[in-house]
């Protein structure tokens, strides 16, 4: 928090990095970034960064100082802190007054997450990132009042804008979870009181088992805001009797934030069937193919386009990927549909589109009812190729601890469903885990990239 504040002071871009990044990814984004500056703990989950940044310093030349948090010697914090005061020498206003950033200026830096592939560096200003966070509290019906739990990381969206942003401009408290751990999250709940968390799926079925397990309520916590994944709606049933939350489903991206989040009176089924009304000045355009053609009719679907205040000021070197129109009219990459009364149902990414024998599978569709089996944990429909149909639609899940799952059951299942038949999986890996980004998203191209592998051989 201080850091950023620092910051926006002087005129810095800030670059929040993922701890669990090592030298492969932060080599690419310091180098693609240009950082001058960077601070990290000497070590953290028993990993030592001090080690790591020494070694890769010297291939990042723009990279002039490093700051180590509980480090020893020249690079220490408590070097830092002892040198000269220069913001007490006589030019030191005159410096920090040339550099005081407006309104419109980048102040941030935040690479994707990357699931589709290399990460891009996403650059805000304080104007886009507030035109978000004001709407989004006020939909929220948060006020100073309120303690907001964040144990989603800064240097994701979700925590850097509603971990850290939000509760300054709301002058409320926020307490931060830098480890997830269920039980201590029930634990932090109850003894600060907080009454409003963020997170992606699984935090919402961690917590839900911990209160459950453990018999030990969380009365304060007046809202889950749960995105980044749909939410099985038996998971929001057993949440709301757990926790005695309001479930809040939503939508975003690191480029604009979370626009799109279902009101506080809804009723509970809005949470797991759309994923919310667009906030005041987002506006959003569901078309066949790009946003100079007529919106699709309530219902259908089509490719997702955005135009808000909010929207980001383009990717860092890369202004051929930014994805807006002369109408500024932003490419989500989504496939949705909106209805009648103007809620959002993010149907599928276009790159996950699985088109078998000229038929479109609806991914997302399958993906939600396998979530409702009861031997899934995660689930992820993606494509692999196939000679005569072009491709064909493989399941890849994690199945619950002791629960297991084959082809002929699952198959089963969804009969029971009434899927269609060309709709249904024509083939089922079972895995211990699914690669995902630190915000809990599954990367889908990797799980691509390693079928073709095996078609290939």
């Amino acid at each position: 928090t201080v850091t950023y504040l620092a910051c926006s002071r002087i005129g810095a871009v800030i670059n929040p990095l993922m701890h669990i990044f090592r030298e492969r990814e932060l080599n690419f984004m310091l180098k693609h970034g240009e950082a001058k500056v960077i601070i990290a703990p000497k070590s953290f989950r028993g990993f030592d960064f001090e080690q790591m940044i020494t070694a890769i310093q010297p291939g990042l030349p723009h990279l002039q100082h490093v700051v180590v948090i509980d480090g020893q010697g020249p690079n220490s914090f408590e070097a830092l802190l002892s040198g000269p005061e220069w913001e007490k020498e006589a030019d030191a206003a005159a410096i920090l007054s040339a550099h005081r950033p407006g309104p419109d200026d980048i102040t941030q830096l935040i690479y994707t997450s990357g699931t589709t592939g290399e990460p891009k560096g996403v650059m805000h200003s304080a104007n886009t990132v507030m035109a978000n966070i004001i709407p989004y509290a006020q939909r929220l019906q948060l006020a100073a009042e309120d303690v907001v739990l964040m144990a989603s990381p800064m240097a994701h969206q979700t925590g850097f804008m509603y971990g850290l942003m939000m509760p300054i401009l709301l002058k409320a408290s926020a307490v931060l979870q830098d480890i997830w751990e269920p039980k201590k999250a029930v634990e932090v709940i109850n003894t600060e009181k907080a009454s409003f968390t963020m997170a992606s799926t699984p935090f919402l079925t961690d917590l839900t088992r911990a209160v459950t397990d453990n018999k030990t309520p969380v009365p304060t916590l007046k809202t889950f805001l749960c995105a980044g994944a749909p939410i099985p709606g038996p998971l929001v049933e057993q949440a709301r009797a757990a926790l005695g939350t309001k479930i809040v489903s939503a939508w975003g991206m690191s480029e604009n934030g979370a626009v799109t989040l279902i009101r506080l009176d809804d009723p509970d089924e809005r949470a797991f069937t759309t994923d919310g009304l667009p906030l005041p000045g987002v506006e959003l355009k569901v078309v066949e193919a790009d946003a100079s053609g007529p919106a699709l009719p309530a219902g259908t679907q089509g490719k997702l386009y955005l135009r808000a205040c909010s929207n980001f000021g383009g990717y860092l070197r890369r202004p051929h990927l930014n994805g807006t129109d002369a109408e500024d009219w932003f490419d989500t990459g989504d496939l949705a549909r909106i209805d009648a009364q103007g809620y959002v149902r993010i149907t599928g990414r276009s790159k996950d589109v699985i088109i078998r024998g000229g038929e479109n599978i609806p991914v997302v569709e399958i993906e939600s009812l396998l979530y409702k089996h009861p031997a899934v944990a995660m689930a992820a429909i993606v494509a692999y190729p196939d000679e005569r149909l072009g491709e064909r639609a493989c399941a890849v899940v994690v199945t619950k601890p002791g629960q297991t799952l084959d082809m002929s059951s699952m198959v089963a299942y969804l009969k029971e469903q009434k899927v269609a038949i060309q709709y249904i999986p024509e083939r089922l890996e079972v895995r211990q885990s699914m690669p995902s980004t630190p915000s809990g998203k599954i990367q889908k191209f990797k799980l691509r990239e390693e079928l073709r592998d095996v078609a290939a051989n």
